[in-house]
């Protein structure tokens, strides 16, 4: 019985995931494209204002993101909290931490769930009001917003020493410029 609610769960999981892929998909690049300017907004990694990590590596985001790491230092559950697929900034992360498109990101989730490599699915949410929200309500909370999106509910994170306002920070939304 244990083992067929397992299965039902997985199942359930990836018609979700399934079901909220946008109708065409476009593949991601790692690399800039030529409308894209360093001053595209930046995406800032945050967590609940009270964990303790401050800095983290891109190998180490990466991990997180992708459910190969499923606890902070500190012993408590990471839950990793993403936009809904479509939206830019979803598609920024999966480019730039991930280097996946959405639907090689959807893939190693099912497949993580199915073979017991990651045990949670992302929540995801379809505003950054929600991110916002749900970060401030969850310890263990990860997510990621515009830099316009950010209030004093939740904690940016340094990425390899770096914050979202300063130069060689790794993570923008791609914004297409008008001629």
């Amino acid at each position: 019985m244990r083992h067929s609610a397992r299965i039902l769960a997985i199942f359930t999981a990836a018609a979700l995931l399934l079901h909220s892929l946008p109708v065409r998909q476009v593949r991601a690049s790692s690399r800039m494209l030529p409308e894209q300017e360093p001053t595209d907004p930046a995406i800032a990694i945050v967590v609940n204002v009270n964990n303790t990590v401050d800095n983290v590596s891109r190998a180490e985001l990466r991990k997180i993101f992708l459910g190969q790491r499923s606890h902070w230092a500190s012993g408590r559950r990471i839950t990793l909290v993403m936009m809904e697929p479509g939206q830019p900034e979803r598609a920024a992360v999966l480019r730039e931490v991930c280097h996946m498109t959405e639907t090689d990101y959807v893939n190693h989730i099912l497949h993580g769930l199915f073979t017991g490599e990651v045990f949670v699915s992302p929540k995801t949410l379809a505003s950054p009001t929600g991110v916002r929200k749900f970060i401030f309500n969850v310890p263990g909370a990860i997510g990621y917003l515009r830099v316009s999106d950010i209030d004093q509910s939740v904690k940016v994170l340094r990425i390899d020493g770096k914050l979202p306002e300063e130069k060689e920070y790794p993570f923008h939304v791609a914004v297409e410029k008008t001629r």
